[in-house]
């Protein structure tokens, strides 16, 4: 009958080491490979586990710990907090912002606002220029927007032409819109521009050509 030969000292040492875990995880997985094939070194480990098993006795169990909120802080890092002078210079410039706000809106209460245009009444045109003719109760608002202003040296001058009554000039239309007074006629009336020398007609009634002209009606 043929004898089992005695284990060396260092596969001995190799087996403890095994059961106490102090070998690298490529060292352990190869002596885990030979405990299932060489059934000497597998008893050297079953030796060792019941030696080694004595040592837990003197010691209760304790719980794992609980590793979860570490493993959450290095997975999800808190941000970093931001210095007090960033808070301070966004103070500023959310202070400024409310400022500008404040300013515009004591601007947009001081400046009044802006009486709505009369309605249109007629237009005057040709094909040389237009004039737009906007009406209230008691004022007109004549202004030209399209074409040119008279050539040099004269002027258009707008005229109220009521049936049965002599023309009253309104005034000169020249650059800037033209305000006049006026009392709408009850009867059959109408605007005319007429084409005169700088400064306006000198009579009291049309002197040049009759170039722009529309019936109102009463």
């Amino acid at each position: 009958m043929t004898s089992t030969p005695a284990p060396s000292q260092d596969e001995d040492l190799t087996a403890a080491e095994y059961v106490l875990g102090v070998q690298d995880a490529e060292t352990r997985a190869v002596l885990e490979r030979r405990i299932k094939h060489d059934a000497v070194f597998a008893a050297q480990v079953g030796e060792w586990e019941v030696r080694l098993a004595r040592l837990n006795d003197e010691y209760a169990e304790e719980p794992a710990p609980n590793l979860l909120h570490q493993i959450e802080a290095r997975l999800f890092p808190k941000p970093i907090a931001v210095p007090r002078k960033r808070f301070a210079w966004f103070g500023i410039a959310a202070g400024a912002a409310i400022a500008a706000a404040f300013a515009i809106a004591v601007v947009l209460i001081a400046v009044p606002a802006r009486a709505p245009l009369a309605p249109v009444l007629t237009t005057l045109a040709s094909a040389d220029v237009t004039y737009e003719v906007r009406a209230d109760s008691d004022t007109l608002l004549v202004t030209r927007i399209a074409g040119n202003s008279a050539p040099e040296g004269k002027v258009h001058e707008l005229w109220l032409i009521v049936s049965g009554e002599a023309p009253v000039s309104l005034g000169l239309l020249e650059e800037a819109p033209l305000r006049a007074a006026y009392k709408p006629p009850t009867s059959l009336w109408a605007l005319t521009v007429s084409l005169e020398p700088t400064g306006g007609t000198p009579r009291v009634m049309p002197s040049g050509p009759v170039i722009l002209a529309r019936i109102i009606g009463g």
